[in-house]
């Protein structure tokens, strides 16, 4: 018969002094304190601090030392790394919710289970215990001590104050218990209900007292305390194994969902997808001007109203119809204003012509004409000449909103802007006309007559809206594929609440700036239809002092 015996306690051997390697001969260390620390560029030495064990090392070394990242450290790196649960995609966040919820669950069930059978495996124990304390004789009969089955070991103990005894049954002969064991079930405390106590060596048992009175062989009678116990291994493996089991099947479990799970979930949100999509496609199409043909629509297949993805599929489908009538009612509008500006434009022109003619001609009158007739035929020239330029200006915004190509030929841009500057020093001396060129010609591809009304606008830009001793610098640059013509001038700068729409049609700033002249509101919004007709843009950039028009046109290939 095996048995159980409580291990004797080992110990840690000091090395003999003796069995020392002699360090006889090895230089002896210096234990004189001497000051330690780092030694800076200048070669003077930096006391280190105190407990740095890295201080007196080898700097690499602190180096190394002081690179390490704490954990406090690490975890706000990770924090920083994890994007929030807003962030997360819709798959992301209904796969994440599915392995929650089934770990959840799983868990719960795996816990509610090994609870439930270790609860019953122990009521087993508890009712063979009871059974043989019941028995007249413990340790007797067809299951002496009520063993918990194949390979169980038993204990018997008679608890007395006097003589305890005890015994351990493993296989055929019984095994008489040490007095420390007894000690320790003494000490445990058992209840008449159960317990279960660790002996250590021998392992946990269950164990049930009983309060007794012995008969000794002589006849004599002393009480004491009856304690058989059933080993529980039997039933520690058993739930060991289960949750080896239950673990084993979690794992794999969340691994199962999360793939079919990614899958179900990709299959299903492939609709909405594809209504995404739809609606990327709608989002890149030009749809701020002109004719819009808006024939992107979401698949009949995702527009099924029984389902949700099918409701917003139905829906944008109705939102892009109405964005359709509304662009092309917009365009027909723009189309119908266009040609109306147009038409009136052309019209216009001839009965002005014939005003300006009639002013001029009674200007030649050899009669005499009273001054205040003279007086209001040169204001009735005045103001058609004024409102001649305004229907050029009309005319020539509707032609290019229409489209209509303009010529495309090598234009010298550097001699363009020396006549345009010229032209704008002869109409307001009073201002310091300046110019900045590259020595080599700069050429571009365009229609000269309008680009040259281009610079002489920004000229007349300046000229009109900034007072006499304004230094207005024209320059002209290369810039890769690009042209820069820039009109820089050190006014009153342009109003912050007027430039994001300055180049829009009729955009005045008189509240702002001084006018000198009469002014369209026109001037700009030319510049800007022009430079993008010939494939360019205008840009501003402007504060009080430091005012700048720039136009980019493409460079002559």
């Amino acid at each position: 018969m095996s048995s159980s015996r409580p291990s004797e306690a080992t110990g840690v051997d000091r090395p003999d002094p003796a069995d020392l390697p002699d360090a006889e001969g090895a230089p002896a260390p210096d234990l004189v304190p001497g000051p330690v620390g780092l030694v800076d560029d200048s070669g003077s030495r930096v006391p280190a601090a105190a407990g740095d064990p890295d201080a007196a090392g080898d700097p690499d070394a602190r180096d190394a030392h002081a690179a390490v990242p704490t954990v406090r450290q690490r975890l706000a790196d990770a924090q920083d790394r994890l994007q929030p649960w807003s962030a997360w995609t819709l798959r992301a966040k209904l796969v994440a919710s599915m392995l929650a919820l089934f770990t959840a669950l799983s868990l719960f069930t795996a816990v509610f289970t090994i609870t439930a059978l270790s609860s019953h495996l122990t009521d087993q124990l508890d009712g063979q215990l009871s059974a043989s304390l019941r028995s007249p004789r413990p340790g007797t009969g067809p299951d002496p001590g009520g063993r918990g089955g194949p390979g169980a070991d038993r204990i018997v103990a008679q608890l007395t104050t006097s003589d305890p005894v005890g015994f351990i049954e493993s296989a055929d002969e019984p095994e008489s218990l040490t007095a420390a064991q007894l000690q320790a079930i003494n000490n445990a405390g058992v209840s008449p209900n159960g317990s279960t106590v660790d002996l250590a060596s021998l392992g946990r048992f269950r164990m049930m007292s009983k309060q007794v009175t012995f008969v000794a062989d002589d006849g004599s009678r002393s009480p004491g305390t009856l304690v058989v116990g059933i080993s529980t291994a039997p039933t520690d493996s058993t739930i060991g194994r289960l949750i080896i089991v239950a673990g084993a099947g979690l794992g794999a479990g969340v691994i199962l969902v999360a793939v079919l799970g990614t899958w179900l979930v990709r299959r299903n949100l492939e609709p909405l997808r594809r209504v995404a999509a739809t609606a990327t496609k709608v989002s890149q199409m030009p749809l701020h001007s002109g004719k819009v043909a808006l024939a992107e629509r979401v698949d009949p297949a995702d527009t099924d109203t029984r389902t949700e993805v099918g409701q917003v599929g139905a829906a944008f489908n109705e939102m892009l119809d109405h964005v359709d009538e509304a662009l092309n009612a917009r365009h027909q509008s723009e189309q119908r204003v266009r040609q109306f500006v147009a038409d009136a434009s052309h019209e216009l022109r001839t009965p002005l012509a014939s005003i300006k003619g009639y002013a001029e001609l009674s200007r030649r009158e050899p009669n005499a004409v009273p001054a205040t007739v003279t007086h209001a035929m040169g204001r009735i020239e005045s103001e058609a000449n004024r409102m001649s330029s305004l229907v050029e200006d009309l005319l020539l915004l509707a032609r290019l909103d229409a489209g209509r190509p303009l010529d495309a030929a090598p234009v010298d841009m550097s001699m363009l802007v020396i006549n345009a500057v010229s032209d704008a020093h002869a109409a307001s001396p009073g201002h310091r006309w300046d110019l900045d060129l590259p020595p080599e010609p700069v050429e571009v591809t365009g229609d000269a007559a309008r680009l040259h009304q281009v610079v002489a606008n920004l000229l007349a830009n300046a000229r009109t809206h900034t007072p006499d001793g304004t230094r207005v610098t024209t320059s002209v640059r290369p810039e890769g594929e690009w042209v820069r013509v820039a009109v820089h001038d050190d006014g009153p700068g342009v109003p912050d609440t007027l430039q994001p729409n300055v180049f829009e049609r009729f955009a005045r700033g008189d509240d702002a700036r001084n006018r000198a002249g009469g002014s369209t509101g026109l001037g700009l919004s030319i510049v800007a239809a022009v430079s993008k007709a010939h494939g360019g843009r205008v840009e501003l950039d402007s504060k009080p002092g430091d005012t700048t028009f720039s136009l980019l046109l493409p460079a002559a290939v």
